[in-house]
């Protein structure tokens, strides 16, 4: 897998946690006290940041993200 498409697929499922997080405010915020959607939300968004650690896990492991700080030498 390339670097770009990597790096693609991050923003979009750090994208994606912040939508879910939001949705689960939303729901939170607004709607009755028997609903379950902040309960899915929260679901939700616990998958896709699985998805993101093993995403950039994988890209650090392969090499294909690298660690690129002024302070690393």
């Amino acid at each position: 897998m390339s670097a770009f498409a990597l790096k693609i697929i991050i923003v979009l499922l750090f994208a994606a946690v912040v939508a879910s997080l939001s949705s689960g405010l939303w729901f939170l915020l607004n709607d009755q006290q028997d609903s379950k959607r902040t309960l899915y939300a929260l679901g939700v968004r616990i998958t896709l940041a699985a998805l993101l650690v093993i995403a950039v896990a994988y890209g650090v492991l392969s090499g294909t993200l690298a660690i690129q700080a002024p302070w690393n030498g």
